[in-house]
């Protein structure tokens, strides 16, 4: 009797059992905490793998693709049939459109090294589709010293922007070829680039102040750098935009991806299918993108950008690192205050 009251004086503390035995409250807590770390690792198991089949996927699917691209390109090499060739590079053009929109619609979930590749990868064959198109279907070509004659003259005279003008200009670090699509040391002046003369280039825009810009069509990748009191309008970006000290100005334009420095005073129309990000900025405002012009609806399947999916107003601050507090360096344009505007 003393026995059986010794064993459950001393079980008063535990839990109960089916079999009577009472197991003591730490090892269930133990035996619970082990079944949810389990349970936790099976979790992230399932995930990691179905992350690994969609990238697996992924890979096979660009890869299958960007051959047949490759294929049809060198097949328009020495062709003799320009209407079979013309046929063929709208073939090329369509797929890598829809190459772009995979891409894009998968970024998502690819790690930043297959992601990066497979951008350059795709902006390798744009530039061949250019090139091939020039070949075979030569055209006048535009040159920005054209564009500069045919501007107001003021003395002394602004440099032209041609080939000849500082031979290289470096865009973030790099040196851009000599012929770079854009405009560089304007003031006062309205610039327009049509599509004919974008056709999916990098496009830089640089020390420009007073100035309106117009880029009707859809570029690869837009750098806008060391603008002032400037309105610059793009069609849509079929990967990033970058801006780097600008001030006082007003953007407006689709992309995949908005990189944004050392910017003040500045409202930024947008359409972004992934995020846009501040740093080093101060007084940047944001509202959707509204813009229109003839051709957009035809530029934005160019570019493959989602029409359906636009953050604007999700914005990462990399100066701002309190979570679930607004940064300051930045807001959303109350919508009396959007322009409605465009082409004033």
């Amino acid at each position: 009797m003393d026995v059986e009251s010794g064993i459950c004086q001393g079980n008063e503390d535990s839990g109960p059992s089916e079999s009577g035995i009472k197991i003591p409250d730490r090892m269930l807590k133990r035996e619970q905490d082990r079944l949810e770390d389990v349970e936790r690792k099976k979790e992230a198991k399932n995930s990691q793998s179905v992350t690994e089949e969609k990238s697996g996927f992924f890979t096979a699917t660009f890869s299958s693709e960007k051959a047949t691209i490759e294929e049809l390109l060198e097949g328009c090499s020495g062709a003799t049939d320009r209407a079979l060739a013309t046929q063929t590079l709208e073939e090329v053009t369509t797929k890598t459109q829809l190459l772009q929109k995979f891409l894009n619609d998968s970024m998502v979930f690819l790690p930043q090294y297959e992601l990066r590749q497979a951008q350059a990868a795709l902006q390798k064959l744009q530039n061949s589709l250019a090139e091939k198109r020039d070949e075979i279907l030569p055209k006048k070509k535009f040159a920005f010293r054209s564009r500069a004659a045919n501007a107001p003259k003021v003395d002394p005279p602004a440099p032209p922007v041609t080939p000849k003008d500082s031979g290289r200009t470096k865009v973030d670090g790099a040196i851009s070829p000599p012929e770079q699509c854009g405009f560089s040391h304007f003031e006062a002046q309205v610039l327009t680039k049509s599509g004919e003369e974008i056709k999916q280039q990098d496009v830089l825009l640089t020390h420009l102040t007073n100035c309106k810009v117009r880029l009707l069509g859809s570029p690869s990748t837009v750098h806008i750098k060391h603008v002032q009191n400037c309105e610059i309008f793009s069609g849509p970006v079929s990967s990033s935009v970058f801006v780097d000290h600008c001030t006082g100005s007003t953007l407006s334009f689709p992309c995949q991806q908005l990189r944004t420095h050392h910017t003040t005073d500045t409202q930024v129309y947008l359409h972004v299918t992934s995020r846009a990000i501040i740093e080093d900025c101060q007084g940047v405002r944001f509202a959707p993108f509204a813009w229109s012009y003839l051709g957009l609806d035809q530029d934005f399947k160019v570019s493959g950008l989602d029409r359906e999916r636009n953050n604007w107003n999700e914005v990462d601050d990399f100066n701002w690192l309190a979570l679930g507090t607004q940064s300051p360096n930045w807001s959303v344009i109350p919508e009396t205050e959007r322009r409605t505007e465009w082409d004033s």
